[in-house]
């Protein structure tokens, strides 16, 4: 029986396509049952919609403009999230910090992918952040993890590490692509551990 799953996104959707390429071969045995993007130009919701996947545009804006909370939006987002009853969420270049509010109606269940090594780069920007120190001779690789999420910004129990290395050679550009070669796979891997691991 196909696992059903909710992937947020906010902007291009490479890892999103990857994690549909893999339902559609059979790779995964996962039902997307909503694409949620916290931006209405995000061009992820395109290829949602190109895979006849219900798209969910749920900004931060309107409560921002209405004075009200952040929480709100977290819990209202969750609620709405909550109704599709899925097994798994997965960031996939969501650009939003989610409270201890949204996480606490999902038991655990959600998984992140980070372009960086734990405890390295938390945050916006790794991979610029890595290239740079790797220009200051602070470091020879980066890497890429899915790991799962917890309030504390990319510090969750790590599912899957991967090195990545950057060569002299490399423009930012070069160690960008290098990385999202390895996202895309290392996303899919990881929703497999995820649910491989519930079944132990």
């Amino acid at each position: 029986m196909s696992r059903r799953i909710i992937v947020l996104i906010s902007g291009n959707g490479t890892n999103l396509q990857a994690i549909i390429d893999a339902v559609q071969s059979g790779t995964l045995d996962c039902k997307i049952e909503l694409v949620v993007s916290n931006k209405e130009s995000a061009y992820g919701l395109t290829r949602a919609a190109q895979a006849n996947i219900s798209t969910l545009v749920f900004p931060l804006k309107p409560y921002k403009d209405a004075g009200k909370p952040r929480v709100e939006y977290d819990v209202d987002l969750a609620k709405k999230i909550m109704s599709y009853n899925p097994e798994l969420i997965i960031l996939a270049g969501w650009m939003h910090i989610l409270s201890k509010d949204f996480l606490e109606y999902f038991n655990g269940n959600i998984i992140n992918l980070h372009p960086a090594l734990p405890g390295k780069f938390d945050g916006a920007h790794a991979i610029e952040r890595a290239y740079e120190a790797f220009k200051r001779n602070e470091i020879t690789n980066t890497g890429v993890m899915v790991h799962k999420v917890i309030p504390e910004v990319d510090k969750g129990q790590p599912l899957l590490i991967e090195e990545v290395p950057i060569f002299e050679s490399d423009t930012l550009d070069d160690l960008e692509k290098r990385i999202h070669s390895v996202e895309h796979r290392l996303i899919v891997r990881g929703i497999l551990k995820f649910f491989e691991d519930l079944n132990q």
